[in-house]
């Protein structure tokens, strides 16, 4: 069998890509490699289209289906970013998105993944399985599922965000990745491997939602309870098969924050770097203030800055 995902995968991504997903900005602060002791470049996909990193996997996903898929539609779970990020792909691509949300997911959300024009099914998160449900509805309309981050052309397209970083800032000794699924570290450390086998790639977790750490030091995926965390993001329970293949050869350590660890790092983002950071976006400078990881000189990814102001004050209030 060959690789789940590969460098000229994700190089094929960035192709598709270009002109499509935002090139984000890589930003610097004297101030923060002061705190940290290194030199730090922080990847700001809190700028990409709908906010998150996540458009890029969609899109590059989404755009490889058949014209005839194309016409059926498509169908995704999420409780937030992949759901705005399939939206989003789906009305540039001229198809039509259906998009299983839990029912207490946040409004803004909710009416974000509307606005982009997809169809909302909710579901109640503590007694359904979305898997399931996801599976129905594309058997039962005949629509292309494409989900979160088990699936090679969405971890491809993550893996673009590690690939204009590191040729803004050329050779780096560490990548810090925020971990939820997996998706995004698997991508972006399949492409930061490829180009430099000595990197360092170190995921973040937060430490109630520790589930990539410990199927690692397993060797196999292990599920934990549902968690309580600030960072809802990377809430899961099991890592994704595909995405763990992938993450148990590349990435090196994961390192786990602390929900008030987020905070601190979200209110640095906004005070000093003036970026609005959501909690889970935020996991990769909380590991570095934390004292966690040490390098000279390290990129980090901040993932997303989905987050209302209601929501940001009472987090930082």
């Amino acid at each position: 069998m060959g690789e789940i995902v590969s460098a000229a995968d994700v190089q094929d991504a960035a192709d598709r890509l270009a002109g499509v997903a935002h090139r984000t900005p890589v930003i610097t602060s004297s101030t923060l490699d002061e705190l940290v002791g290194a030199e730090v470049f922080v990847k700001c996909e809190n700028f990409q289209r709908m906010g998150a990193f996540k458009f890029r996997g969609a899109y590059n996903a989404i755009s490889r289906l058949s014209r005839e898929q194309l016409r059926r539609g498509v169908v995704a779970y999420s409780s937030g970013n992949h759901a705005q990020a399939v939206a989003l792909a789906c009305r540039l691509l001229g198809t039509t998105a259906v998009i299983l949300m839990p029912a207490d997911a946040p409004a803004a959300k909710l009416a974000a993944t509307r606005g982009y024009g997809a169809e909302v099914v909710t579901f109640d998160r503590y007694t359904e399985d979305r898997e399931q449900l996801g599976r129905e509805l594309a058997d039962r309309r005949g629509l292309a599922l494409v989900p979160p981050y088990d699936h090679p052309h969405v971890m491809a397209g993550q893996g673009t965000a590690a690939l204009e970083l590191l040729a803004e800032t050329g050779p780096l000794d560490a990548l810090v990745v925020p971990v939820g699924g997996g998706g995004l570290i698997a991508g972006c450390s399949t492409a930061a491997k490829a180009r430099r086998p000595e990197i360092r790639v170190v995921g973040v977790e937060p430490d109630t939602a520790d589930d990539t750490r410990r199927s690692l030091a397993a060797g196999e995926r292990v599920a934990t309870p549902v968690s309580r965390t600030i960072a809802d993001g990377l809430a899961v329970a099991t890592p994704g098969e595909l995405t763990f293949s992938v993450n148990r050869r590349l990435v090196d350590e994961i390192v786990l924050v602390s929900d008030d660890e987020i905070r601190a790092a979200m209110r640095l983002a906004f005070e000093r770097l003036k970026l609005v950071v959501e909690p889970s976006g935020a996991v990769g400078i909380a590991a570095l203030l934390s004292g966690r990881i040490t390098a000279p000189r390290v990129g980090v990814v901040v993932s997303g800055g989905n987050v209302g102001v209601e929501r940001f004050a009472e987090l930082l209030g």
